[in-house]
């Protein structure tokens, strides 16, 4: 197992992505520590991971409560005795479809405002914790829009701020054992819906989504889009020894949409 005795904090473990990380991180023997703001899909995820025969906690949690976030991750240690992972998958939505000019000021900083700060805190706290233990793996994800996305308004700025948010924090906490990285990944079809979809800007019907997906296909080196899994299997990875060397960068899981990494 990749994660045998590890110990996790998911954030955002209630959506898609974070509960496919959680299922990812217990099924390699990790316990997971299952944090969002809505305790119903939580306690889900929870039971999933138990009836595979592995181990996990949940807690109703704002990411963007500092306090909360603090005392969180110290009674994660006080119970554990360590705090070996940290991934930030909660959602910012903001609009898109756009052009940049004619969007508010609004529209374009509170995204980049609301995912940095979200990472920064739940980022810190562990880091804490990591640092006078001399080890750690923290993780975040974004979707890779820093790269050049033409009509993804907040979301590029977004994703920037937080590439060098995860690069910064790598270089200065990495002396003490402790890594950084992040996952480039957009399009997933399992995460598409019509309602996340609308909470973007885009009002579309059954027809129209089945074209975004393909046109999302298309779009990739490898002509298919990325699954849920292997995103969640990627993370796993990360989280691992396996990856001792990876720091300070973003790995690029969007089936080549992206030609850098």
């Amino acid at each position: 197992m990749l994660l045998k005795d590890k110990v996790a904090i998911v954030y955002g473990a209630g959506g898609s992505i974070g509960s496919a990380v959680a299922r990812a991180f217990a099924a390699e023997g990790a316990t997971v520590h299952l944090a969002g703001r809505t305790r119903e899909p939580l306690q889900r995820v929870a039971k999933e991971i138990a009836n595979s025969g592995g181990s996990a906690a949940e807690a109703v949690l704002d990411v963007f409560d500092e306090q909360a976030v603090t005392e969180h991750a110290a009674a994660v240690v006080r119970e554990a005795g360590r705090l070996d992972v940290s991934m930030n998958l909660i959602r910012v939505p903001g609009l898109q479809g756009v052009p940049l000019i004619d969007m508010s000021v609004e529209d374009v900083t509170s995204l980049p405002h609301a995912q940095l700060r979200a990472n920064f805190i739940t980022a810190r706290a562990a880091a804490r914790h990591m640092v006078e233990r001399g080890s750690g793996v923290i993780l975040a994800l974004n979707s890779g829009s820093a790269v050049g996305s033409p009509m993804m308004g907040g979301t590029g700025p977004g994703d920037a701020a937080l590439d060098v948010l995860i690069r910064n924090l790598a270089a200065e906490i990495g002396p003490a054992g402790v890594r950084v990285a992040g996952i480039w990944t957009a399009g997933l079809p399992e995460t598409i819906t019509r309602e996340k979809l609308a909470e973007h800007g885009a009002v579309v019907d059954d027809a129209g989504l089945a074209g975004i997906l393909a046109n999302l296909d298309q779009m990739r080196m490898t002509k298919r889009s990325p699954l849920l899994s292997e995103v969640a299997g990627t993370a796993a990875f990360l989280a691992s020894d396996l990856a001792g060397a990876i720091t300070g960068t973003f790995v690029n899981v969007s089936s080549g949409m992206y030609s850098v990494s």
